[in-house]
């Protein structure tokens, strides 16, 4: 049963993280965020590494006091939304901006798809007219152009 929390807090987290992205990062918290959009190669952290924490805090609760007090299943989504958060930092830190020289190169299509996507997020250099706001689901219209490159 643990597994199953949390495999469905992961993939909730993506559905999470698409609403903070949308209306929280490219809304009222943009001051946050917008430095990711224009980024300054010479720092390393961001102000909106800050977000980290707004995932980071709940996480490290959940499994903090769920072991504690026996409450099993708000563990399981504590190491749900750290197994996300995981996934983020791997996927998002290291293999799309590279913050980290890691994972650099690839033939995967699925992976190429992502990284298509958050380039098309990050053309928009406002917070307005965003798209992509996800991280593991992407939009069809980017497996299909990665598919065709393979298929040529």
């Amino acid at each position: 049963m643990g597994f199953l929390i949390i495999f469905l807090t992961f993939w909730g987290m993506e559905f999470m993280a698409w609403l903070t992205h949308k209306y929280v990062m490219h809304g009222f918290l943009w001051n946050l965020h917008f430095d990711h959009h224009t980024p300054n190669k010479e720092l390393f952290f961001e102000k909106n590494d800050a977000f980290f924490l707004i995932y980071a805090i709940p996480s490290w609760l959940c499994i903090m006091l769920g072991s504690m007090f026996g409450y099993w299943t708000v563990m399981y989504i504590g190491f749900g939304i750290l197994a996300y958060g995981l996934a983020y930092f791997l996927v998002h830190e290291v293999f799309i901006h590279q913050r980290f020289k890691w994972f650099r190169n690839t033939d995967n299509v699925y992976l190429k798809a992502i990284r298509r996507a958050h380039k098309v997020h990050h053309k928009h250099r406002g917070k307005e007219e965003g798209e992509c706001f996800g991280m593991l689901i992407v939009p069809w219209k980017f497996l299909k152009q990665e598919l065709k490159k393979v298929n040529v």
